[in-house]
Parts: structure tokens; C-alpha cells; sequence
């Protein structure tokens, strides 16, 4: 009886001293490799994104200052995501306020009088109709007050429907998962307790009984 639960716990130690003798770099390999399986099968898993662009250009008027447009765009790029040009889009996207806000950005550059408006959804066609409605509710707004910043704000290019994902695909996810895998399995090895260098320690010193005998041999 004795003998079988001796054998039964063989194994298991056995195991635990190989696993005490792996070599450091098997933590990153190991977590490298387990962060590439997780990311991938995310980017697998998750639901693709599509964005779609729309661009609207801010051109002065007869009375209007050229360098004076390019301010206009400026602030017409942080008007466009405001409640009260979305509360116009809405109608014409068919969504409500609230996925407008969180799924439309605006840009702009320093150097031209134009926006960009971009919309992100799961639907392609819906990420199209979202950005040109808000492009069409921000130049409807813009063109009430033309008389008085003799800035007219014109459709530059409507958006069209996107061709592919705007979203990661599972190669990149799978390869941002194994980076961080790897870098976890380095902190971990950097953290652990470094037993053989304690157990060396150890060894090397005597403890006081053992310096008593030698002592008294010489």
C-alpha cells in the first residue's frame, strides 16, 4: 500500500523539478505564445468595423478674407459633433443622437479650410449615411450665418461605401497578443525568486557547529 502511494507521488515530483530546471527563456516562449492564441482568437471573434469619410471645404466670399476660412473650418470641425447639428442628422442617418456621438469624429488640417467627418459602424452602409449626414446638417448650419462671416461651406467629396474593415485583423491582434505575452512572461521571470541563488548561498556558509568542530581539529 505504502508502495503505490510512493509511486503515485513520484510523478508529480518529477514534474515539479523539471519544471524548476526550464530554462528562463520558457516563460516568454510560453507567454508569448499563449498572448498570440488570446489575440487572435479575438480578432476572430470580434465583430469588424467599417469607416466611412466625407469632406466639406470652407471657401470665402466675394467680401470674405481667404486666411479667414481656414479659422472657419477650424471651428466648423468642432461644431459638427455638438448637439445641435446632430439633432439634424439624425433624421436623415435613421439612428439616434446618441450613436452619432459615439460614433462620429471630425478632423481638420492647419494648413486647408476643410473637414473631415468620419463615421465608424458594423454596417458599412450605415457608416456611409451617417457621415454624409452629418456633413449635410454642418453646411446647413454653416450657410445660415454665410451673410455674416462671409464664409460659405461646400461639399468636397461625399462619403463612399468602404471596401474592407476599418477594424484590427486577427494577424494584428494575434501579434499584439503575443507581444504582450512575451513582455508579461518577462516580468514574471524578472520577479520570481531566484532559488538557486539562495540555496548557493546557503551551502557556502557554515553554520556555527560546523566552524566549533573544525576549530577544534586544528
Amino acid at each position: 500500500m505504502s508502495e503505490n502511494l510512493t509511486r503515485g507521488h513520484r510523478p508529480s515530483g518529477s514534474a515539479l523539478s523539471r519544471a524548476r530546471t526550464m530554462p528562463p527563456w520558457s516563460l516568454l516562449a510560453a507567454g508569448a505564445v499563449l498572448g498570440g492564441v488570446l489575440g487572435g482568437a479575438y480578432g476572430v471573434v470580434k465583430t469588424p468595423t467599417y469607416t466611412a469619410t466625407s469632406y466639406v471645404i470652407a471657401v470665402p466670399t466675394e467680401k470674405g478674407d481667404p486666411s479667414a476660412a481656414l479659422g472657419f473650418a477650424q471651428a466648423y470641425g468642432r461644431v459638427a459633433t455638438q448637439l445641435a447639428v446632430l439633432g439634424d442628422a439624425q433624421v436623415w442617418a435613421r439612428v439616434p443622437v446618441k450613436t452619432l456621438e459615439s460614433s462620429v469624429r471630425t478632423a481638420t488640417s492647419p494648413d486647408a479650410p476643410m473637414v473631415a467627418v468620419s463615421a465608424t459602424s458594423s454596417h458599412p452602409d450605415r457608416a456611409v449615411d451617417m457621415a454624409n449626414a452629418v456633413t449635410r446638417s454642418l453646411t446647413q448650419h454653416a450657410n445660415a450665418s454665410q451673410k455674416s462671416t462671409h464664409v460659405e461651406l461646400l461639399s468636397f467629396s461625399r462619403a463612399v461605401k468602404p471596401v474592407s474593415a476599418s477594424s484590427a485583423s486577427p494577424t494584428v491582434t494575434g501579434l499584439v497578443g503575443a507581444s504582450a505575452g512575451g513582455l508579461l512572461g518577462g516580468l514574471v521571470l524578472l520577479v520570481r525568486p531566484r532559488r538557486s541563488t539562495d540555496i548557493a548561498r546557503q551551502a557556502s556558509v557554515p553554520n556555527p557547529a560546523t566552524a566549533a568542530d573544525v576549530h577544534g581539529q586544528l
